[in-house]
C-alpha cells in the first residue's frame, strides 16, 4: 500500500497536522517542541504531517511557516518519529530548480522508506518573485515546466527538454532513484484547470469554502476525472481551528476556519467528509490554549470518529 492510500480511501476522512505546532501571533512561530508534539501527533493516530516551503518572511502575508527548509526540516522529524506520512503543504516549484527537487524527493523518499506525499504549487505571494528571477506573469508555464520536469527524471538516463530549467539528452542520470510512484498533488488552481489537476495529478489540496462552494468544486473535480476517465482521486483540505475548552462550545469564525468546542468539530468534519473531503489538515495558529493540550484533546475526542 502506497502512503497516499494510507491517509486517503473514497469515502473516509482523516486528519493531519500542518507545522508550527503551536499558536503564534504575528508571522514567526518559536518551534519549540516540535519534535515531542510530533511524536505525540503519531502516537495518538495523526495520519501526516505537513511541511510548508515559505522562501522569505513577507510581514504582509502574515505567515512564515516552520521557518526551516521544508526538505531539511522533513528528514530532521522524519528521524523523530516512525511511519506517519511527511507531506509538503506545498512546494513551490517556479522558485526550485527541478533536478534539485526530484532530487530532494527521491533521497527523502529513500531514507524514510516511502513517508512522502508532495504537495506542489506555484506560490501565492508576487513579491517573492523578483527574489528568484523569475516573472510571475509566467508561474502558470513555470509550474508545468517543473511538473513535468520532475517526473520526466524518474527514468533512466532521460531525455527531456524543458523551456524555462535546461534539458537532459540521455548521457547523464539523476540519482538516487525512487522506483515507486511519489504521490504528487496540486495546490489549490496553481495556474492550471481543473482538468489538467485531475488528469496529471495524483490528487488536488484545497482551502477552507463553504459547503456550497465546497459542493461545486468537488462536482468540477468529479467531472473532471470522469472526462479522462481516471480513477478517484483525493480531494483534501487546510483548516484552521481554535479548540476551546468546553466540548458544546458553538463556532464563531476565525481566518479560514473557526473556533469552537470538539463536539462542533466532529460535526464538521463528518460534513466536509460526507462531502467527498478525504483528508483535513489542521492548523493551530490561532489557537489559545497550547498545542499538546489541543492536540492530545483531538486524539481522544475527535480522532475516534474518523478511524480507518
Amino acid at each position: 500500500m502506497d502512503m497516499l492510500s494510507k491517509i486517503a480511501n473514497k469515502g473516509k476522512l482523516t486528519l493531519g497536522l500542518v507545522f508550527p505546532l503551536e499558536a503564534y501571533h504575528g508571522p514567526v512561530a518559536t518551534m519549540k517542541n516540535q519534535e515531542k508534539l510530533a511524536k505525540r501527533a503519531e502516537e495518538l493516530g495523526f495520519k501526516a504531517l505537513w511541511f510548508r516551503d515559505v522562501p522569505f518572511n513577507d510581514p504582509s502575508f502574515g505567515d512564515a511557516g516552520q521557518l526551516y527548509d521544508p526538505w531539511v526540516y522533513m528528514a530532521h522529524i522524519m528521524n523523530h518519529t516512525h511511519n506517519i506520512a511527511l507531506g509538503t503543504g506545498s512546494i513551490i516549484l517556479p522558485f526550485r530548480h527541478p533536478v534539485h527537487t526530484a532530487k530532494s524527493i527521491n533521497s527523502l523518499q529513500l531514507l524514510s522508506k516511502g513517508r512522502l506525499i508532495v504537495g506542489v504549487a506555484s506560490g501565492d505571494r508576487a513579491i517573492e518573485y523578483p527574489a528568484f528571477g523569475k516573472d510571475v506573469e509566467h508561474k502558470s508555464e513555470l509550474f508545468r515546466d517543473s511538473f513535468f520536469y520532475i517526473q520526466a527524471l524518474q527514468a533512466d538516463f532521460p531525455y527531456h527538454s524543458s523551456t524555462f530549467y535546461g534539458s537532459t539528452n540521455g548521457g547523464i542520470d539523476l540519482l538516487p532513484k525512487y522506483k515507486e510512484n511519489t504521490p504528487i498533488l496540486v495546490t489549490g488552481h496553481s495556474g492550471q484547470s481543473v482538468d489538467w489537476i485531475a488528469k496529471h495529478s495524483n490528487g488536488w489540496l484545497y482551502y477552507p469554502r463553504d459547503f456550497k462552494t465546497l459542493r461545486l468544486i468537488i462536482q468540477k473535480w468529479t467531472e473532471a476525472l470522469d472526462k479522462y476517465e481516471k480513477d478517484w482521486k483525493p480531494f483534501m483540505q487546510s483548516l484552521y481551528i481554535d479548540i476551546c475548552h468546553d466540548p458544546g462550545t458553538r463556532p464563531s469564525p476565525i481566518h479560514l476556519g473557526f473556533r469552537s468546542g470538539t463536539e462542533y468539530l466532529v460535526a464538521h468534519l463528518k460534513s466536509l467528509e460526507s462531502h467527498g473531503v478525504s483528508h483535513v489538515i489542521l492548523n493551530l495558529k490561532y489557537g489559545k490554549r497550547p498545542a499538546d493540550e489541543i492536540i492530545s484533546e483531538i486524539g481522544e475526542m475527535v480522532l475516534p470518529h474518523f478511524q480507518t
